[in-house]
């Protein structure tokens, strides 16, 4: 929750006189829903949800550093091994110029 408090934070920021920061403000968080673990340790993924991220049987729970990303299994297997994606050359752009003394 803390990490969420932290991107509500830096959106609260933006000028809302903004037609643009608004649409993305309500985009970003137009599927926000609070959930809880019931009795069994189960997370129930709202129906809205299982819809718009077309989940069907089985699913892959993506863990992308302090997030999780829950998938439609075919759907995280299509991206992942996207054959237009180079990840060698993605990874030099994205991490090329970190160096070893970078600490973030």
């Amino acid at each position: 929750m803390r990490e969420w408090n932290q991107i509500m934070n830096k959106l609260n920021k933006l000028n809302r006189f903004v037609k643009k920061n608004n649409d993305f403000i309500r985009m970003y968080t137009a599927g926000v829903r609070m959930v809880e673990i019931d009795g069994n340790g189960r997370l129930l993924i709202p129906r809205d949800l299982v819809n718009f991220a077309g989940i069907q049987g089985d699913i892959v729970l993506n863990a992308m550093g302090s997030w999780i990303e829950i998938w439609n299994k075919e759907a995280y297997e299509a991206v992942v091994n996207n054959p237009d994606v180079d990840f060698a050359a993605l990874a030099e752009e994205v991490m090329g110029h970190l160096d070893d003394t970078d600490s973030n």
